[in-house]
């Protein structure tokens, strides 16, 4: 990637101290960690190098002549009404709506569904700024109680809060420390289980969210309502594998409890259930006594995958993949548990994604085909196949039904059009689907636009699904800007989904617009996910690059117009990248990502994800991180690729968050300190002169719960550069 001319002056770089001293031994090998400093981010010196980093950043982004053009038309764009599925509690439904820019969606309620609603909870009310998240609900069986998990700034950590619904009375109740948690009410309508994490012993001085500290020692909790927490009933721990993860649910015959256990991120648990009928005084008798809940093992080994569908009584429906890599769904009897029989057995080709039980005895059964959705209705104690429903190329993301109600809800999204809640009556014979609510953008029209599914061929002939949506009067002649986006990991599927600001990338700047399903991701089922998991990581960056390389070769664009993106564990995959083909892509963009693979285990919940990476502790998975990692794997191109054509780094920018406690932010700090240095500040008359910045939020987390405007701000911000090291033109749209 050479150099784009007058794109941006060569940049000053603000100083950052290295400490050579710092050095790791892994297994033999020393490892220097010259900016290991970088990780307390208390310290002043951290604050400091932070704050001249967003001074540098901003003085890139006010280069960017499209930079207030792009927030206005994304804000214009965004400024459409947005629902979710409604849901019915009780003989209540409920549904949270956003007219279009509030920071934060609503929660309505109304008797039925034909009537006006009425505010439950307005989460905007509870802070100025938006920064006040509803991340978790859930409503008592009867509809009396709303319990709610509210989140600061971003961060993981959850404080559980409980509303009398009646009045919108808001209780006394507040549950903290709460984190990867459910919450299950049981039928009695008194309470609820909970998961949470040991208060840290330095709390009334936290910041939660800004800590880094390794999260140890999950456990399940009873609450019942009107009580203090330190009254709280102890249902389970393990002090022996505390790193272990508990969640739990209750059946919807209201008997008994299902707990999941899970050991990292892989699609694999445990799980145990306790027949909360047969406890002798109830939950009652286990106040004020350390007794764990009386649970039985199920399944009692890390084999396969387990999720609840249905029970009635002791006969239980899961999903699961245990011998079944697509997934497949199976009963057992809690009186039988070694006699397991399959309802639905494996597809030869498609992904079993959800079952639902519905309307009595039906299942709404969705599957992943070719990364395309299926919705089908079959029947629950057979199997068999009923009807399809019909729908176009797009993502289910919403699912809203009872197994007492014939009526379902769906919510259904692609990558042209917003969201559309659709309504079907099971009851009837031949079930249709009705339009219940559409989102609809002014100024914008997807009949100007089309999406194609291709499949780009690896390095080890595999062949890769990737959507490309462009304008119906794209030229393919090797001149458009495009960007391409990826993810890869821990069996999540990237399926089509709307997003403003690349709309406006297409619509102002003629972007093309591209989705690689690479492997890691659950497109195709479990293979598909190890194909790109511990030593064959790899695999997902050869992925990437092939689909980068087939927009090149059908016309789409070409390297110094091409950009990449990718968040989380999409942000290793673009860092990775751009060190291992720095001379195909034109700017970068790596968001939150996971940049030092040695030590993401020390940190908060990274431990999980060593089901997916592997760990530095482990000789074999040490010699492949070290190979990949961000981190320690940035290289002058220029000079180990032989001079060739001047070759530099893309444009690059980080973006991390303060209360991001998911992927901590130590994480980009690191590496944007080390590219500074390796490519920049270390070499008189460096030829890097593409710039390598980062943009560092405040207030703001992994992602989840962020207020609108943050969203449009950040939106604005990453196509402004993004745009501007492209090279490319603004134009009106006209629809």
């Amino acid at each position: 990637m050479g150099s784009l001319p007058e794109v941006v002056e060569r940049l000053d770089y603000p100083f950052a101290r290295r400490d050579e001293s710092v050095i790791d031994y892994y297994h033999g090998v020393p490892i220097t960690d010259p900016y290991r400093w970088l990780e307390d981010t208390d310290a002043e010196e951290v604050s400091e190098f932070v704050e001249n980093q967003r001074k540098l950043t901003e003085s890139v982004l006010s280069t960017c002549d499209f930079r207030e053009k792009l927030r206005e038309r994304i804000t214009d764009l965004y400024d459409y009404p947005k629902y979710e599925c409604p849901f019915k509690k009780g003989d209540k439904y409920f549904f949270f709506y956003n007219t279009g820019l509030q920071s934060q969606s609503i929660l309505y309620i109304q008797d039925n569904i034909e009537e006006e609603a009425h505010v439950l909870l307005d989460p905007n009310k509870l802070s100025d700024d938006g920064t006040i998240a509803l991340s978790i609900h859930s409503l008592s069986e009867n509809a009396e109680f709303l319990a709610f998990g509210l989140s600061y700034s971003g961060s993981d950590w959850v404080n559980i809060k409980v509303m009398q619904v009646k009045d919108k009375t808001l209780l006394s109740d507040s549950l903290s420390w709460v984190k990867f948690s459910s919450i299950a009410w049981t039928h009695d309508n008194k309470g609820f289980f909970y998961s949470c994490y040991p208060t840290p012993n330095e709390y009334a001085n936290l910041d939660a969210g800004t800590e880094t500290d390794i999260n140890l020692n999950h456990q399940v909790y009873y609450h019942f309502v009107g009580t203090e927490q330190s009254e709280d009933v102890l249902c389970w721990r393990d002090f022996k594998n505390p790193k272990w993860l508990f969640g739990t649910a209750v059946t919807e015959d209201g008997k008994y409890l299902v707990l999941s256990i899970e050991e990292g991120c892989d699609p694999v648990n445990m799980l145990f259930y306790c027949n909360l009928t047969a406890l002798p005084n109830g939950l009652d008798g286990f106040r004020g006594k350390d007794d764990l809940l009386p649970f039985k093992k199920l399944v009692d080994n890390f084999e396969a995958r387990y999720d609840l569908v249905a029970n009635d009584g002791t006969i239980f429906t899961f999903r699961t993949n245990k011998n079944a890599p697509r997934y497949k769904l199976v009963r057992v009897d809690l009186n039988t548990p070694c006699i397991w029989i399959d309802v639905i057995p494996e597809s030869t080709k498609d992904v079993l994604e959800s079952a639902h039980c519905v309307n009595g005895g039906q299942l709404l059964v969705c599957y992943l085909s070719d990364v395309r959705y299926v919705l089908q209705i079959r029947e629950l104690v057979t199997g068999c196949f009923l009807h399809q429903l019909p729908i176009d190329i797009g993502s289910i993301y919403a699912v809203s039904g009872r197994r007492i109600d014939r009526e379902i809800f769906f919510g259904f999204t692609s990558f042209l059009t917003p969201g559309i809640i659709y309504q079907c009556d099971l009851g009837v014979l031949v079930p249709e689907l009705k339009v219940f609510r559409e989102s609809i953008l002014k100024d914008f029209r997807g009949a100007d636009f089309e999406t194609k599914q291709v499949f780009a061929t690896s390095n080890d002939g595999t062949k890769i699904p990737m959507f490309i949506v462009t304008r119906k009067d794209v030229n393919l002649n090797c001149q458009n800007p495009a960007l391409l986006y990826g993810y890869g990991g821990f069996n999540i599927s990237i399926t089509p989904f709307f997003s403003v600001s690349r709309i406006v990338f297409a619509q102002h700047c003629g972007g093309v617009l591209a989705f690689a399903n690479i492997r890691g991701g659950g497109e195709y089922g479990e293979e598909w996910h190890k194909a790109g998991s511990l030593a064959r990581k790899q695999n997902c960056f050869n992925d990437f690059v092939s689909c980068a390389e087939f927009l090149i070769i059908e016309g789409y664009t070409q390297p110094n117009k091409l950009a990449i993106e990718g968040g989380s564990n999409g942000g290793l995959l673009v860092a990775t990248c751009i060190n291992q083909r720095p001379d195909l892509f034109g700017c970068a963009i790596a968001q939150v990502g996971v940049m030092d693979m040695l030590r993401f285990h020390k940190f908060t919940i990274g431990h999980a994800w060593t089901t997916d990476y592997g760990c530095s502790d482990d000789e074999e998975a040490f010699h492949w991180l070290i190979k990949y990692s961000p981190l320690h794997n940035v290289r002058r191109p220029w000079e180990c690729l032989g001079g060739k054509y001047g070759i530099q780094y893309p444009a690059t920018m980080l973006l991390t968050a303060d209360h991001d406690d998911r992927v901590v932010p130590l994480h980009s700090l690191k590496l944007l300190a080390t590219m500074q240095h390796v490519l920049c500040t270390s070499v008189i008359d460096s030829p890097q002169t593409n710039p390598i910045i980062a943009r560092i939020d405040t207030k703001a987390g992994h992602g989840s719960g962020r207020p609108t405007r943050k969203l449009i701000d950040e939106a604005a911000d990453k196509f402004s550069f993004l745009t501007k090291m492209l090279d490319t033109s603004w134009f009106d749209y006209n629809s």
